[in-house]
């Protein structure tokens, strides 16, 4: 039998048993991508380090912290945490929110965080350069297993965000507003995103503070 690291491709889903799968995101190797598993497949993503995409990453943290201290919406940011479900599925989105009264037990520490301790977060967002299909397909039915309320995916190129909400009885639906974070227009953040494709991004943050000193 050929060893699963002999045969894997990187950024695409692979089919792997869960062993497979943590033999390979606890390779040194794999140290700085990006694991996912789900439906009985992997896939080891590299992470961008293009500055459109650190760009848009940053605006997206800026803004939703911003909007969150505005309203005064406990909340609690992480950046590429891995949420894990035992033998089951993992996903490492590019940002996470907890938010509200989850934030009290929000998960701390160095290791992935164990689902059959720790509920999921309240928002799950992935920032697509070039994985925008991925992010709309298999992560979208991946964060729909996972139980967040909402999914995000940012389409670097456009600068455009599909928001969606996860819904009780399975599935998701697209939204234009926030239900986790309420007021907050999506729209809102995509012109954050395109007036942060500036040299110089110092204005977004005093039109982001007029845009929410009005909701």
């Amino acid at each position: 039998m050929i060893a699963i690291k002999d045969k894997l491709t990187i950024d695409t889903w692979v089919t792997a048993n869960w062993n497979e799968f943590i033999e390979v995101s606890e390779n040194p190797a794999y140290q700085k991508a990006r694991c996912y598993y789900y439906n009985g497949k992997m896939r080891i993503e590299t992470m961008s380090i293009g500055p459109d995409h650190a760009s848009q990453h940053g605006t997206m943290t800026f803004a939703i912290n911003l909007f969150c201290t505005f309203k005064g919406i406990p909340h609690r940011g992480l950046v590429n945490c891995s949420y894990r479900k035992t033998g089951v599925r993992e996903s490492q989105p590019d940002i996470s929110y907890y938010l509200r009264e989850r934030v009290q037990s929000a998960p701390t520490g160095s290791s992935v965080v164990d689902l059959d301790q720790f509920s999921p977060p309240n928002l799950a967002i992935e920032i697509a350069d070039t994985t925008l299909s991925d992010d709309k397909g298999e992560k979208r039915l991946l964060s729909e297993e996972l139980k967040v309320d909402e999914y995000w995916v940012v389409d670097v190129q456009k600068a455009q965000i599909l928001a969606f909400e996860i819904l009780a009885d399975g599935g998701s639906r697209r939204i234009y507003q926030s239900q986790a974070l309420p007021e907050l227009a999506i729209s809102v953040l995509e012109e954050a995103l395109e007036r942060s494709r500036q040299p110089d991004q110092s204005q977004v943050a005093t039109w982001l503070v007029t845009q929410f000193q009005q909701v």
